[in-house]
């Protein structure tokens, strides 16, 4: 498992359209991935997860990556965040 602390840059936050430019990234890869904020951890290949999080710019939050293709996934997804 590989995990990556992050801070979100984006200016508007994951909003419907930058979320689902993170979902079609993460569905790039095999491996599962998980977005991690509080208590809550949520699959980051599910734009209503990601969306429920309600993340906006400058929340840190967690990526985790399990299987194949983890690290190449989390460097991915955390520089697009």
């Amino acid at each position: 498992m590989t995990e990556k602390n992050v801070t979100v840059s984006i200016p508007e936050g994951l909003t419907a359209r930058t979320a689902t430019a993170l979902i079609e990234q993460a569905n790039a890869f095999s491996c599962s991935i998980i977005i991690a904020y509080h208590e809550r951890r949520v699959n980051c290949k599910s734009l209503l997860g990601v969306l429920s999080l309600g993340l906006t710019r400058g929340t840190s939050v967690v990526l985790s990556a399990d299987g194949a293709d983890e690290e190449a996934a989390v460097d991915a997804l955390a520089a697009m965040m």
